[in-house]
């Protein structure tokens, strides 16, 4: 959530800023500085209509002291009056303060100015490529939906039957990859300094708000009604939310945290061939890196995230590229995105497997996260970063694809004594 004061230091630079997200905030921010003036205005009142009170109330004593009833009484009558009047400017400055806070969470964070300009993912930027795409026999080539039938790993058809369409039930070797991936991927992080969490599957309404993902993607999430609990889209929510409403020290940053969990997203609206199989599911697997930084240490941290997931990809020996997202296809609550894609050798294209974002201050306004140095009794706002290391469904997608051979599905070797087998077959 963006702060008053970051919206009111320069209007027009607001404006400018967030119409890089393709946001156009020139009437909400007009609204904003209106009722941030009526919430200062209005408080003035209240805070000289109480002064006014307690000092007519002492001389109301003084007079009833030295037996001026009359004057008193007249006092005490004018007490009452502003007393009403006062109750109905706190009614009306509490309704201001509401409506502020509802006009302000629907601003996005502002972009980075490293943030390209565009609109859609055509704009993004490649930053850097690696890895080869493997060459093929094209006629022989399976997809993964036709590879995981053919080793019976992965059960679409089951997943229907038990749920609904994008719950697939993983098997055999299927589901030894995928529990090899995630120990893979924990193991890798917990070495670079990450502490593991298991935290909850479901949150409350102030944890999404917390981290963004209410009201915003509010229809993008499940939400079990009658305990006001939604399942979580990402780790990143529960865990960003342990520091909630918590002060840490400076000497405390940067925490660095790691979690796996199923993530389950209604994806409301997706359909076509890029939805089929593993690429777009309402459950799936991923593991989270997440850090709380220092603001003059945020980018920098950004930077090690990047270079993290990079890592972890090239030992999957999967041909990749990053992509800095232009305004236009950044998340509501970004200022800077890096995403990761691997390349589909069936598909023939670019597979999303991974976002490194920082968020700045946006999540930590909204959660209360601050720190502060010994002895200083000022706080700041710290900053929060998260990252996928990585979602598992198209990592599973083109490791399938891209390592499918006569003698069966090469498993890369730094996969291979975490599932056990060199193949599936």
């Amino acid at each position: 959530m963006l702060t008053l004061k970051q919206i009111r230091e320069d209007k027009d630079q607001t404006i400018k800023r967030l119409a890089v997200k393709g946001f156009d905030a020139t009437t909400i921010v007009d609204e904003i500085i209106a009722l941030d003036d009526e919430r200062k205005a209005t408080q003035a009142k209240v805070d000289a209509n109480l002064a006014e009170m307690n000092n007519i109330s002492r001389q109301i004593g003084v007079m009833f002291s030295q037996g001026k009833q009359l004057e008193a009484n007249t006092l005490k009558q004018k007490t009452l009056d502003m007393k009403e009047a006062t109750k109905e400017m706190q009614d009306r400055l509490s309704e201001v303060e509401s409506l502020l806070d509802q006009k302000i969470v629907l601003l996005p964070n502002f972009p980075s100015e490293q943030v390209p300009a565009g609109r859609t993912p055509e704009d993004n930027q490649v930053v850097r490529e690696g890895g080869e795409k493997p060459n093929l026999n094209k006629d022989n080539t399976l997809p993964h939906w036709e590879l995981t039938k053919k080793y019976d790993i992965i059960d679409f058809e089951l997943g229907v039957k038990l749920t609904g369409a994008g719950f697939p039930v993983y098997k055999g070797q299927g589901a030894k990859l995928q529990r090899a991936l995630i120990a893979f991927f924990l193991d890798e992080n917990t070495a670079a300094g990450y502490t593991e969490v298991m935290p909850p599957l479901m949150v409350n309404e102030a944890s999404g708000f917390g981290t963004g993902q209410l009201p915003d993607k509010e229809g993008q999430m499940y939400h079990a009604t009658t305990d006001n609990f939604y399942l979580i889209p990402t780790a990143e929510v529960p865990v960003t939310n342990i520091f909630r409403d918590v002060i840490l020290n400076a000497k405390e940053l940067p925490v660095k945290m790691t979690a796996y969990t199923p993530c389950f997203r209604r994806e409301a609206g997706s359909y076509g061939k890029d939805v089929r199989g593993l690429n777009r599911l309402h459950q799936f697997d991923k593991v989270e890196i997440v850090q709380v930084a220092h603001p003059d240490e945020s980018y920098k941290a950004l930077e090690g995230m990047v270079a993290h997931v990079e890592n972890i990809v090239k030992k999957l020996e999967l041909p990749y590229r990053i992509l800095r997202l232009c305004g236009g296809d950044m998340s509501f609550t970004s200022a800077l995105t890096f995403d990761f894609e691997v390349y589909s050798a069936a598909q023939e294209r670019w597979l999303e497997v991974s976002s490194v974002s920082n968020f700045e201050s946006f999540q930590s306004n909204r959660l209360k996260l601050r720190f502060k140095d010994d002895g200083d009794k000022k706080t700041q706002l710290a900053h929060t970063l998260n990252g996928s290391s990585l979602a598992l469904p198209r990592i599973v997608a083109a490791l399938l694809e891209n390592n499918q051979t006569e003698k069966g599905i090469r498993i890369p070797k730094a996969l291979q004594p975490y599932t056990g087998f060199e193949y599936i077959c």
